[in-house]
């Protein structure tokens, strides 16, 4: 099982080199980006520079608030600048997120979307790579036109991993289907990943004639590692168990009235009062609670041979945590 790491949301660009190269010199096997609240592109393409080993990707970049030629570009570029070492991960959001936070239309069919997206990407890369002919038709994209002043040149590592993330069936048996990862939401629970993400993984492998070794699972776990971060990760819960579209992992546990409560005090803007309804027991049920001694084993524990590659919802900072991290990725690594 690899370790990996994220930058933080409010990251700043100067400061991704000095963090890549700890990151990288502290022996995690890679380090994601998200689309929060910065472009989750160019710390990536700093991340390459300053590296050699890691690996990097975007847990997640939103599909739907770009055109598939425009990231087949941005991924292509970044594929070649780290010899290829980038993972793109993408991600659908929901409809008020793609319309009213990116002004993009909602297609109302974000599974065969994100499907056609996938492909979309792969004939693009396959047009640069071979020269054939640029001729991809679907619901939702159309790709016709590819001319030699628009076709980068071909690239020593060609095949970029495409990962996609989700919550629900269906996008889990689409990464199946055609995805080389899929990206297990913070949000979900170790019973949910046996009982319902992996088998939905396997029978769309089966519908492509796959099987779910060709999917690499990518978890990242809620770890609270004192009291302060038991109440981060509990409203953090909230926050995530608030949202319709993930109502599933509530209702599968049993705990959907308190989905729909949560949904109630969102519309109403009372953010404040959502973390008291996630009990102790649905904290711990979702979350790994353990100091920095504890935590390593705790979380291997938990997810050997559910997932090939975890990491902790926390950001790896560079400095006073160092000396934690390096235990902990140690501890992460020991096979004994």
């Amino acid at each position: 099982m690899k370790f990996d790491t994220s930058l933080g949301f409010g990251t700043d660009l100067k400061d991704v080199p000095v963090l890549a190269r700890a990151a990288e010199a502290s022996g995690f096997d890679a380090m994601w980006t998200t689309e929060t609240q910065h472009d989750p592109f160019l710390p990536l393409a700093l991340a390459a520079e300053h590296t050699q080993r890691i690996q990097f990707g975007t847990a997640v970049t939103i599909a739907f608030a770009r055109s598939p030629v425009v990231l087949a570009h941005t991924a292509w570029d970044l594929a070649n600048l780290s010899g290829g070492r980038f993972i793109l991960g993408l991600g659908t959001q929901v409809k008020a997120h793609i319309e009213r936070r990116f002004g993009m239309t909602w297609s109302g069919k974000p599974v065969s979307q994100l499907r056609e997206f996938v492909l979309a990407l792969r004939a693009v890369w396959e047009c640069w790579r071979n020269g054939t002919r640029l001729n991809f038709r679907g619901e939702h994209y159309k790709l016709t036109l590819m001319t030699p002043f628009f076709s980068p040149n071909p690239i020593q590592h060609p095949h970029i991993p495409i990962y996609i993330a989700g919550v629900g069936v269906p996008l889990c048996k689409l990464a199946g289907e055609v995805a080389d990862g899929f990206l297990v939401h913070p949000y979900h629970t170790p019973k949910y990943l046996v009982e319902v993400i992996r088998p939905a993984i396997e029978d769309g492998a089966k519908k492509a004639g796959r099987t779910s070794r060709d999917v690499v699972v990518s978890g990242t776990a809620f770890v609270a590692l004192d009291e302060a971060e038991r109440e981060v990760i509990r409203a953090q819960i909230a926050f995530y168990a608030s949202t319709p579209s993930y109502r599933p992992v509530l209702d599968f546990h049993g705990w959907g009235a308190i989905g729909e409560q949560l949904s109630a005090l969102a519309a109403r803007g009372q953010w404040g009062e959502m973390p008291a309804l996630i009990g102790d027991e649905m904290l711990e049920t979702f979350a790994v609670v353990a100091g920095w001694d504890e935590a390593a084993d705790r979380v291997k524990a938990r997810y050997t041979g559910l997932v090939d590659r975890i990491a902790f919802y926390r950001p790896f900072v560079s400095g006073s945590d160092e000396e934690q991290w390096r235990k902990v990725i140690g501890r992460m690594k020991d096979e004994g």
